[in-house]
Order: C-alpha cells, then sequence, then structure tokens
C-alpha cells in the first residue's frame, strides 16, 4: 500500500496537489502551518492507488511517496 507523507510546514497551500489527485484523496487542512496557512493532508489513505501525481505536482516538493518500502525520489533539488 503506498504511504503519503506531507511535511506541513513546506506546504504553501496552492493546493496543486489536491487538484493532481485522481482519487481524491488529498484536502486542506483546517489547520495552519508555521507559514500562516492551510496545508494539504491525507484524507482517505486506503483509496490512494500510487500514481505518484500529487507528489509531482508539488512545487515545494513537500511530498513524500513511498509504495513497498522504495522511496520515490525525482527531484534532486
Amino acid at each position: 500500500m503506498p504511504h503519503i507523507r506531507i511535511d506541513r510546514d513546506r506546504c504553501k497551500g496552492c493546493e496543486c496537489c489536491v487538484h493532481a489527485c485522481p482519487q481524491g484523496i488529498l484536502a486542506m487542512s483546517a489547520a495552519i502551518n508555521t507559514r500562516g496557512t492551510a496545508y494539504a493532508e491525507v484524507a482517505e489513505p486506503r483509496r490512494c492507488i500510487g500514481c505518484r501525481l500529487c507528489y509531482i505536482a508539488c512545487p515545494d516538493l513537500a511530498i513524500e511517496m513511498r509504495f513497498a518500502g522504495t522511496l520515490y525520489c525525482y527531484f534532486a533539488y
């Protein structure tokens, strides 16, 4: 089962990942982070299909995706 981890303090609340997710498992939190913005959170982790579109869409690299113990890293910056 895929595991998504979102770095709350790195997320700027742009909602790119929320709109990119074909399963609609991501949502914006009602809480705020250290930047003073709402951040993305995983609302329904069991529905994740591991497509990694949320990870690719995130401009701040705030999302980490693991699938079967493998950490995916597409960008090295």
